[in-house]
């Protein structure tokens, strides 16, 4: 098989580490944690004292200063071993980026030590009831009053939402503006007028915790702004390549990974005198999946290369997204098959991770907002012929 040539030794050895701590340390308690809809703040507490949140903050904001690779290593091995609880992603590589590449010196003094240490835990806000993938259409509104400026809206499907210290929060402070009157603010958790709503029962991914979040007249200073004012649709655009970049590299984890256990219980399980592996069509369906699981390993681990180069394409990100999760889905529901009726069972990590990744089609960007980027794209090569 191709050999993935990103990792140097000094990655490798601490995949054993975040390996290891994941075994111990969560695994034994996930299915506790599906149960009550959320891990233990604890858990957040031991990942940073272990180095395993935002590796890439830098060493004056109390990181390590590790390169990107290093993020990709936490997140493979959470989703390699089935732990969709603990929102790390998130908080890692969305709301410690959000800070690091457009906060202040002072926002990023205050927050990031905090979130390098888990102290305190990063959630992203954007998504609201009537706008998911148009963002441009948001009404959450901040309304500048004095020194500064007054919140009131609502949030949903806002992951990490119900332990929170820090949102990042889009909103609109020209609700004429289209996406020229949108600004980000940093929103602390304990704000008067914050409330968050309850967990949010899902699909799957049943411990990362999900709510709905509500501002009642929040009051925050203009000095949590992040960025310029209106200039924040323009900001999270520059992070979208990057969120669906860790979608791809989610989805052709769990793909391998649903494989290899699908690999493992055919070849144990008998039926009708032989091993369900024995069987022409389990080889076959299972070849199909391979071939197409390292045909998308190698075009993910291209993109992580670019990322890291600064030379990621937003339709290159785009691909990988779509092709990913769309094998992502499809190795979860032919695998399953595969299990028969055990399959089913919540104690199998195969029914968990069907649950698991119905969601990896619309997070990040729907497939058919990739479709959109990717049509544009054959569009605009067309016209240059």
């Amino acid at each position: 098989m191709i050999e993935r040539t990103l990792f140097r030794e000094e990655h490798n050895i601490f995949r054993e580490s975040v390996r290891k701590f994941v075994e111990t340390e969560i695994t034994p308690y996930h299915a506790q944690w599906e149960k009550d809809g959320i891990v233990p703040r604890e858990l957040w507490l031991k990942a940073g004292e272990q180095g395993l949140l935002c590796c890439t903050v830098p060493e004056e904001y109390g990181g390590l200063g590790l390169d990107y690779l290093f993020d990709v290593v936490v997140f493979e091995e959470l989703w390699r071993a089935g732990a969709s609880g603990p929102g790390f992603m998130i908080h890692t590589d969305l709301v410690a980026t959000y800070i690091l590449s457009f906060g202040t010196e002072e926002q990023k003094k205050k927050w990031l030590p905090k979130m390098v240490s888990g102290e305190a835990i990063g959630s992203l806000g954007m998504t609201e009831p009537h706008a998911g993938s148009d963002l441009k259409a948001i009404k959450t509104r901040a309304t500048r009053d004095g020194d500064d400026f007054v919140i009131n809206g609502q949030k949903v499907f806002i992951s990490n939402g119900q332990m929170c210290d820090v949102i990042v929060l889009a909103t609109k402070t020209d609700k004429d503006g289209g996406a020229k009157g949108v600004t980000l603010f940093l929103v602390e958790g304990d704000r008067d007028g914050f409330r968050r709503g309850k967990n949010l029962e899902k699909l799957g991914m049943h411990a990362q915790d999900t709510s709905e979040l509500f501002f009642d007249n929040v009051r925050v200073p203009a000095t949590n702004m992040l960025g310029e004012e209106g200039k924040g649709f323009g900001l999270m655009m520059t992070k979208l390549s990057q969120e669906r970049l860790a979608q791809a590299i989610r989805s052709a984890t769990v793909a391998e990974t649903i494989i290899e256990w699908t690999v493992d219980y055919t070849t144990e399980r008998q039926a009708f005198g032989q091993t369900i592996f024995d069987f022409q069509n389990t080889q076959f369906k299972l070849a199909e999946l391979k071939t197409q699981a390292t045909l998308a390993r190698v075009y993910t681990d291209k993109c992580i290369d670019l990322f890291m180069q600064g030379k990621l394409d937003p339709v290159d990100a785009a691909i990988a997204k779509m092709a990913t999760t769309e094998l992502h889905c499809k190795a979860a529901d032919e695998c399953l098959q595969l299990f028969g009726g055990w399959g089913y069972m919540w104690e199998y990590p195969i029914a968990r991770a069907y649950a698991d990744a119905r969601i990896t089609k619309i997070a990040g960007g729907s497939i058919e907002i990739m479709k959109m980027l990717i049509a544009r794209q054959l569009l605009a090569e067309k016209k240059m012929r």
